[in-house]
This record gives structure tokens, sequence and C-alpha cells, in this order.
């Protein structure tokens, strides 16, 4: 875990407390809609330089849970259910905010909702989710395509499995996704997978698994890294504080400082190197509908190849990418850098070489019987007093010790 401070900063609440708010940024300002169990019609923008909120024209078809994205100054909301455990609708509509209104747009061929979405290229891609009808309706692993130039779809690869409330995120045009659910009668399995997709090749490659599965979180991307905040690590269960990255680059998972607030289910955007999140549930049951927008500005991660140890491996990494926009490598000036790769990040990386952030003790608890537990990491064995009871089906993830 990193040892440089992240920076959490509480904002304006939004007007609206939303559950499942879905959020797009055009022109600096963050536009946030829908939302359950009211299945809010309401549209409100938030601008981060003066930290107000607006109310702007409503929706026209009350839905929750819907897939989104942002095309050229245009938001589009595609799917979603109409009402609480409701079959999943098909209706895809364009706002403009430059005029305030709505449009009606091609209807996506599969009805869903739950899904998650990205953009690549001016497409909007949909990934997975469920049929809608009850919390144990069927799930799917349907990929399809919006080109809103031609309003048109298009069917693309299956995902590797069938999923719902996950993440998506898109670094280098390729599509990472993080987490989610499958919930079909007995079936209650909740993800840590994460699978990459390339719209170039129309094909899926399996990635490093994150620390924790996780349904309902919130992702984003910031200098080519993957934040992925709070969510839930279990069918129903309590929202958690838990913060981890992940860098395509090295295909690593690193956990930084916890959030001040446990969530699930948030919005979040980016605007000028500031993580926004907005709303989402604190508690469960998810009745604890919440407002809250907090500010986020993680600290510079300068461990670019993933070896937790700040040297000149890293260095030649920066040097390699010397006066080119590669924002991974553009960490100076704080938060947002300027665009180029330059002597301001050289000078940056130098304050922290040799900063070792290496695992000194990993107890993983698998064991089957006898007082030793045993350090995966080095030489740290320890002894469990008390008449242990080991468990070895009993654990999140390989075993637990009771």
């Amino acid at each position: 875990q990193s040892a440089r401070a992240d920076t959490w900063t509480r904002k304006a609440d939004m007007p609206t407390a939303r559950l499942f708010p879905k959020s797009e940024v055009v022109n600096g300002k963050i536009y946030v809609i829908c939302g359950t169990y009211a299945n809010l019609q309401k549209v409100e923008a938030y601008d981060p330089a003066t930290d107000t909120w607006t109310r702007k024209a409503d929706m026209p078809t009350r839905r929750a849970i819907p897939a989104h994205g942002m095309v050229n100054g245009k938001i589009y909301v595609i799917g979603g259910e109409t009402s609480l455990h409701a079959r999943a609708s098909a209706t895809v509509e364009e706002y403009d905010p430059a005029i305030d209104t709505w449009a009606r747009k091609a209807d996506i061929p599969t009805p869903r909702a739950r899904s998650a979405s990205c953009v690549v290229d001016g497409k909007i891609y949909v990934f997975g989710g469920g049929t809608g009808g009850g919390s144990s309706y069927p799930v799917m692993s349907t990929v399809e395509a919006y080109d809103p130039a031609t309003d048109t779809w298009t069917r693309k690869a299956d995902m590797p499995r069938v999923n719902e409330l996950l993440s998506t995120s898109v670094v280098g045009g390729r599509i990472y996704a993080i987490g989610g659910q499958r919930q079909e009668g007995p079936i209650q399995d909740v993800y840590p997978t994460v699978d990459m997709y390339d719209p170039a090749t129309d094909t899926w490659t399996k990635k490093a698994d994150a620390p924790l599965p996780r349904k309902v979180h919130s992702a984003c991307v910031l200098n080519d890294i993957i934040y992925v905040f709070g969510g839930r690590n279990v069918i129903g269960g309590w929202p958690q504080s838990t913060l981890f990255q992940y860098d395509p680059a090295t295909d690593t998972w690193t956990a930084r400082e916890d959030m001040p607030d446990e969530v699930a289910t948030a919005a979040v955007s980016t605007v000028d190197g500031r993580v926004y999140l907005i709303g989402g549930s604190s508690e469960w049951p998810p009745s604890a509908v919440i407002s809250t927008v907090w500010e986020y500005t993680p600290s510079p991660d300068f461990d670019f190849n993933g070896d937790r140890v700040i040297d000149a491996q890293d260095m030649s990494k920066m040097v390699d990418h010397w006066h080119t926009d590669a924002s991974r490598y553009d960490l100076a000036p704080a938060p947002v850098g300027d665009g180029i790769v330059d002597a301001q990040d050289l000078v940056a990386l130098s304050e922290h070489l040799f900063e070792d952030y290496r695992v000194i003790a990993h107890w993983m608890l698998d064991e089957t019987e006898g007082m030793f537990a045993y350090d995966s990491a080095g030489v740290n064995d320890g002894i469990v007093l008390g008449n242990p009871v080991w468990q070895p089906e009993g654990g999140q993830v390989g075993g637990a010790l009771e």
C-alpha cells in the first residue's frame, strides 16, 4: 500500500439522493441521471469549478440501472428497469446538454438492465446485464455496440461469462470488465475477475483477478490507471470502503488507503485529474440512499513497472516516453500534468526513488492443521495459540482460521 497520502474532500451534496446514479462529463460539468428505487427522471448537473448543482430537463423515460455513454458532447441512456424489478427496457434516449433536450434513438436489440458500458472510437459498447423481472432473473453475456453517427447496433463477441453489476473502463483503446455477479436462483456468485475486450479484434483476454470479489462498485481511469471504489464483495453484503488500483500495463493490483465512507452503487466521473464519487448507498439493505459527493485526488504513482519499489527501472520507463503525451508518465505538476513528459516529471520521480512497498509478510491462513501459519512472502512464520480450528473450505479465498 502506498505511503503517500491521497486527498479526499467533501463537496456540495447532490440535491437528490440517488441509489445507482449514472454520470457523464460534458465540457467540465458532471451530468447525473437515473436512480432507484424511485427510478428518477431528474437530471442534475454539477460544476466542480463552482461546487454548485443545476436542475436540467427531465429524462423522458423513467428507468433505473441503465447503460450510458457520451459521444460528441451528447449523452446516451440505454435500457434499464422502468420500475423496481420490472422487465428490462430496450429504450435509447439521447440528451444534448447544449440545448437541454432529449431525443429518442434506435432501441438496443437486447433489452437489459444492470449492464455496463464504455465508449471507444465514438461507439458505445454495452456488456452483459439481466432481463429484469425480479432478483433472480436470467443474466446474459451479450455484447452490443451502438454507433450514434448511424443510429445502428451491431452484435459483438459475447463476454467470457454471464455478468451484471460489473464495471467497465477504457485504457489504450481496450475495455477492462471488472467484477460483477451472477444471481440466478441457487447460483449466487460475485466475481473477482478481470477480462479485457479489444474492439479492434472483437476478442477477449483473461487478466489478473482483483484482490477481492466485487459488485456494484465504481471505477474510473486516471493516467491510464483504473481505480476501483467500494462496492460489495458478496450477494447482499455491506458496502465496502476499500480502494484498489489496477495497472493494465503491468497487469497488477495495488491497495490504496481506504475511502472515508463505505459506499456502493455510486456514480463516478473525472474532471481535471480529480475523481468525483456521487451518491449511492452506505448500508445494507440499501435503504440509506445518500446524496454525498466526494472529490478524490490520488497521490502520483511512480511505480511504473508494478514491482512495488521505485528505482532505475521506473526512471528508464519514463525516459522511454520522453517528450510524449503519455498520461501514465506525465504526473507533474500535480494532479494532471502539463501534457508532456519532461524534466518536471523526472524531478518528481527522483524525489521518490528507492521507496519500497514490497510485501514484508503474507499469512494466507490456508493450512489444514497444526499450530503454524506460514508466511508465503518471507520467513515470518507464526505460531497460532488458543486451539486453532482450520477451515479449508470456509474462507473467502482459499481457507480460513477460526
